[in-house]
């Protein structure tokens, strides 16, 4: 499911909100859950999972084309932990 079939999706499962509306709430949420992950915080949406940002340090990689050896910077990654009530839905489908 992509971002424009969750919104329609929303709508659709309350006729008192517009898309327009629902295109609004779904976008807060995610610019929210992005801002929280630059700042270094970690989102937690019970039962669901939590989303947080883990570090990878620098290394020493390979060019695959060429077997080189490159030199990889650190960086800042996202990760996403599913929570035991998403866990266990998926488990019964």
């Amino acid at each position: 499911m992509n971002k424009k079939a969750l919104i329609q999706r929303l709508a659709e499962a309350n006729p008192h909100l517009y898309v327009h509306d629902a295109e609004i709430v779904v976008t807060a949420i995610f610019d929210e859950i992005t801002a929280a992950l630059s700042r270094g915080d970690r989102v937690e949406v019970r039962g669901f999972g939590a989303f947080s940002v883990k570090k990878r340090d620098a290394r020493i990689g390979r060019n695959p084309r060429t077997g080189d050896k490159i030199a990889v910077s650190e960086k800042h990654v996202p990760s996403f932990k599913t929570g035991k009530r998403l866990r266990d839905r998926l488990k019964t489908h």
